[in-house]
């Protein structure tokens, strides 16, 4: 990277350093701004969808097995004004395919507005754009009653200025309901692909996660509870118990009402984050989904040491 933009990059990347939920320790990367949560419901709950019937096609970036039969037609709209100028949204919608299976299509976006360029003396010299797009596809089949595998591909692109870079990634899943008792569990593997192009000297890598998730519907309380271990691949480097709870998220689901749920999440990794000088709430989020209508509105907020983000997803039929 040429010596006039290091006065820009590096609030560029302190700004990328808190966006992201990695590990300490890790390397940033251009392909970072596929970390963010596309779901409103799913920021609530920790960074995490419990699986449970959901019928918002923004499933598919947590599992391609997850979107079903009760997603078809289904299109999410989510919007998330993130600190300063920093802006992101989803798109997504699914269609059922008569004996192929349910295929959905999304369209992420991550911009970082206008930044002022800079030179070696600190002085301005115009401005630059940054932004960061991925297109996904995903098929979902059902394999057994109670059993649905799938696969995504995503191709992802990022711009700074006149630079640019190019990624393609796959996902894998499979989810096993029971829905007799209340039960459901999944495997999968995200981000799992390579930068075809890269920003500098150093070849771009994705953030990868190999994730296990669980959730259990109580027998007499009508509370959805669950558990999901994440960046599964990094196991081995665990030394200690405060860094095997980085790999757990924890959630909470409310369902006393049919058309109004409400929603609590912990994040472990998150409390990173947090500030040393005052108590907060870091790694904590909480939300609600409303159905009105033809319409499902979902809220979250997730709660950071120096802020808190506010997440809005519309989903509707077609």
């Amino acid at each position: 990277m040429k010596s006039n933009y290091l006065g820009i990059w590096l609030p560029v990347l302190l700004i990328v350093s808190f966006s992201s939920v990695n590990a300490s320790g890790q390397s940033l990367s251009s392909f970072d701004f596929l970390r963010l949560e596309p779901s409103a419901k799913a920021a609530a709950l920790g960074g995490t969808i419990m699986m449970g019937a959901s019928p918002h096609s923004t499933t598919i970036y947590y599992n391609p097995a997850l979107p079903q039969d009760n997603t078809d037609g289904s299109l999410s709209v989510s919007w998330l004004n993130h600190f300063s100028d920093l802006q992101s949204g989803t798109v997504t919608y699914s269609k059922s395919l008569t004996r192929i299976g349910t295929a959905t299509g999304g369209i992420r976006f991550f911009s970082w507005g206008r930044i002022d360029r800079a030179n070696d003396l600190g002085e301005i010299d115009g401005s630059f754009s940054s932004s960061n797009f991925a297109l996904s596809i995903g098929l979902s089949r059902l394999l057994q009653p109670r059993l649905r595998y799938g696969a995504n591909i995503h191709i992802a692109y990022t711009t700074i200025a006149e630079f640019n870079a190019l990624a393609i990634a796959f996902d894998a899943g499979a989810v096993y309901y029971n829905v007799e008792q209340g039960f459901t569990a999944s495997v999968g593997v995200s981000n799992l692909g390579l930068a075809l192009t890269h920003i500098g000297q150093t070849r771009d890598t994705l953030p990868l996660d190999v994730r296990i998730a669980t959730s259990k519907r109580l027998k007499h309380i009508p509370i959805l509870i669950g558990l999901t271990l994440v960046n599964l691949q990094d196991t081995p480097e665990i030394s200690s118990l405060d860094q095997g709870f980085e790999h757990a998220i924890l959630s909470l689901e409310f369902q006393a009402i049919p058309v109004f749920h409400v929603r609590m999440g912990y994040n472990h990794r998150k409390r990173e984050l947090k500030s040393d000088r005052r108590l907060d709430l870091a790694g904590i989020s909480i939300g609600f989904g409303l159905r009105l209508r033809r319409f499902h509105l979902d809220y979250s907020y997730s709660s950071w040491s120096f802020g808190g983000l506010h997440q809005f997803t519309v989903s509707t039929k077609l």
